[in-house]
């Protein structure tokens, strides 16, 4: 099955597994588009009342919560030598992951500190790979999850809105014109959300350096 057979099947069998469980692959080192799963759920659930878009939110959350912990804990336990050593495989680029992105997501967390495991799920790029870095530096998994889980549920929550925007003000018809509309959207909102997270990081810097 190519990617474009199962984009197609995820998007005529929308459910809350389904959800979890793309969610979970989204957010682990698998390559997989948010955008197939959250705002087609989020519409289907304002379209026909066969899932409930909070719950959209909450089960995508439970998932990308899942696959954070595939990250975390592959890199916990196999440490940096072997996690590069992926990252320049032919696995590794077969799965979108490359020595650049692992170090990019490991300067980004040493920078940030745990809050980069908040702030990281907002950013392109750096959504699906900053629970590695937190796995190579042991950071603890209660403050892992929790940052993770709040990260999480804020993109979740913006592609639901999206997906709830794309029903309320246009005319689309299935969960694959759906997905293409979001996708549209979805790059510019993550960048957005970036430049917010570097405005409110260099806020906090500032004041603890003006406490200092």
């Amino acid at each position: 099955m190519d990617s474009a057979e199962l984009f197609r099947w995820v998007l005529e069998n929308l459910n809350y597994w389904v959800v979890t469980v793309f969610m979970a692959i989204e957010s682990s080192f698998i390559p997989f588009p948010s955008e197939v799963v959250v705002p087609p759920a989020a519409w289907k659930a304002m379209a026909d009342d066969s899932m409930n878009i909070f719950m959209v939110v909450v089960f995508a959350t439970i998932g990308a919560d899942l696959g954070a912990l595939v990250n975390y804990y592959l890199a916990r336990w196999l440490g940096r030598p072997i996690v590069y050593k992926f990252a320049d495989s032919r696995l590794g680029h077969m799965c979108l992951i490359d020595r650049a992105k692992v170090e990019h997501a490991e300067m980004y967390f040493r920078q940030h500190g745990a809050a980069s495991t908040f702030f990281g799920r907002l950013i392109p790029a750096v959504r699906q790979l900053i629970s590695i870095p937190a796995g190579l530096a042991g950071m603890r998994l209660d403050h892992f999850l929790l940052y993770t889980t709040l990260g999480a549920g804020v993109w979740n929550s913006i592609l639901a809105l999206l997906g709830y925007l794309i029903y309320r003000f246009t005319d689309l018809k299935t969960t694959a014109d759906v997905y293409e509309r979001a996708t549209q959207y979805s790059h510019e909102i993550g960048y957005v959300l970036l430049g917010l997270a570097v405005v409110v990081i260099g806020v906090l810097v500032y004041k603890g350096l003006k406490k200092k």
